[in-house]
């Protein structure tokens, strides 16, 4: 299986230090859409794992989430594409959950469900708790420059971490 697993907020849309919080707020990266398109077609599963803790601070709830990522689905269908696993974290920096990045247990949760391992698998992020994430269970980090990602790039990454422009450049690396 060829798995690629995917940040939401700053790398599939524009993200916002005041959260995500509506529908119409969801703004997608047009080259992110088709990327994810691209890859799907090539016979990638490309999974998203996104932290949402939005919604413990009571901005938004689970049908606003829902309607976000049958959107995604949607703009993907429309380029011939699928979106496979979406996993979130509703929870907040401060409830001791598993699942919140840079947390593991939402990339565990993506191996459960395609009973594979994840060593090597590339996950893809703007942030340093997806990096972390990533390196907690083996997979390979891959940073790109949108969303957070300049910010994240001014601290030490990863050892071993891989960086580019946006989602876009990945896809035409891979492929």
């Amino acid at each position: 299986m060829k798995l690629l697993i995917l940040d939401r907020d700053g790398v599939i849309n524009l993200d916002s230090d005041a959260y995500i919080k509506t529908l119409d707020e969801w703004i997608p990266i047009p080259s992110s859409i088709a990327a994810i398109a691209r890859l799907s077609r090539a016979g990638w599963t490309v999974a998203v794992a996104t932290n949402q803790s939005g919604i413990a601070r009571g901005y938004y709830g689970l049908a606003t989430l829902e309607a976000m990522h049958d959107r995604l689905r949607e703009l993907v269908a429309e380029q011939g594409g699928e979106v496979g696993l979406i996993v979130y974290c509703p929870h907040g920096p401060d409830d001791g959950c598993d699942c919140r990045k840079p947390k593991a247990g939402l990339l565990e949760q993506i191996a459960a469900h395609y009973a594979t391992s994840l060593a090597g698998v590339w996950f893809v992020g703007d942030s340093s708790s997806d990096l972390q994430a990533a390196l907690a269970v083996g997979c390979q980090p891959v940073l790109v420059k949108t969303g957070k990602g300049p910010r994240t790039l001014t601290k030490a990454l990863p050892p071993g971490t891989l960086v580019f422009d946006d989602l876009a450049a990945v896809a035409a690396h891979l492929l």
